[in-house]
């Protein structure tokens, strides 16, 4: 891939509908800024459970045409948030959605959590070869709330980081790429229990129920933050790519629910926990940008990467 931009930012999910739900803002703010924002999603998330009723027959367990009904969700998020490099892992339906833990779907054939770590992280090294991206986003080591494709998902993209920085790891055509900074994907705790008390004070009746605070993945104490991206901005966007995604979500304002039918936020600040490389920030102070501190990424006021910027000329 030639003429990348100066700030390189690559996102590893287990399905779609993660991305938006857990980056969607993050993803349509540096798109807009001029990053070059690649999506890898590691299934077609086969097994979801299907919202709407007309589209029942889609599921696992009817015609089995969810996942190639979700590529379409997928490709009108990233419409909506202006994303157009993304994937899926070695291709769609490389890997197939492993159902929730415990489930007979975990070890049927091509399951992404029963395939090797190695083999299946393979693919993404060279994406990381390909994009050289400065940043990755993925999920903390128990997926953020334990279903195996997240785990999984944490697993490969690691691994990936790993053998793409080793010269003695071969796979494709590309050099050795070195991610400088890795984050996973949090929401501290006392923003996500105000996110709850504007759901039950603004729309209680919204949805069937409302969940908890536990139900929200990546959920840590402020303490663990490093890291927080306003995207604000971008609230319509992240919204729009949430709707894409109707099989699985339905939105109602500011909140949304999965098919459990139980309310959540939307948020529109999305925080990280930056777990490789150098803090961009000094001190007890949080990041505001992903790449803080990396050589050649920096912004000015006008939201210009320096590096792009014509010598001489200022912000």
């Amino acid at each position: 891939m030639k003429d990348l931009p100066a700030r390189r930012l690559l996102l590893v999910h287990a399905h779609p509908d993660d991305e938006s739900i857990n980056n969607g803002a993050t993803m349509a703010r540096y798109a807009a800024e001029g990053a070059h924002v690649t999506l890898v999603t590691c299934t077609l998330g086969e097994e979801g459970e299907v919202i709407p009723p007309a589209l029942a027959h889609l599921a696992a367990d009817r015609d089995d045409t969810l996942g190639t009904h979700r590529i379409g969700e997928l490709t009108a998020a990233m419409r909506e948030l202006r994303v157009s490099d993304h994937r899926f892992l070695g291709g769609p339906g490389r890997f197939r959605d492993s159902g929730m833990m415990g489930a007979g779907q975990n070890h049927r054939p091509g399951a992404f959590w029963d395939t090797a770590v190695d083999d299946a992280a393979a693919p993404l090294v060279e994406v990381i070869r390909e994009v050289r991206p400065q940043v990755l986003v993925t999920y903390d080591p128990d997926g953020g709330y334990g279903h195996p494709d997240h785990i999984q998902a944490h697993r490969v993209a690691m691994r990936a980081a790993e053998l793409a920085a080793d010269p003695a790891y071969g796979t494709g055509t590309a050099a050795p790429h070195t991610i400088a900074k890795i984050y996973w994907n949090r929401v501290p705790r006392p923003v996500a229990a105000a996110g709850f008390e504007r759901l039950r004070a603004t729309a209680p009746d919204a949805f069937a129920g409302i969940a908890a605070v536990e139900d929200v993945p990546g959920v840590v104490e402020d303490a663990r933050i490093t890291t927080e991206i306003d995207g604000s901005a971008y609230a319509e966007a992240k919204t729009a790519a949430l709707r894409a995604h109707a099989t699985q979500i339905a939105v109602e304002g500011p909140f949304f629910a999965l098919s459990n039918g139980l309310g959540q936020p939307v948020f529109t600040t999305e925080y990280y926990e930056l777990v490789h490389g150098v803090p961009g920030a000094g001190g007890e102070a949080r990041e505001t940008d992903l790449f803080a501190g990396l050589p050649g990424t920096e912004h000015g006021p006008d939201g210009v990467p320096d590096a792009a910027r014509a010598p001489g000329a200022r912000a």
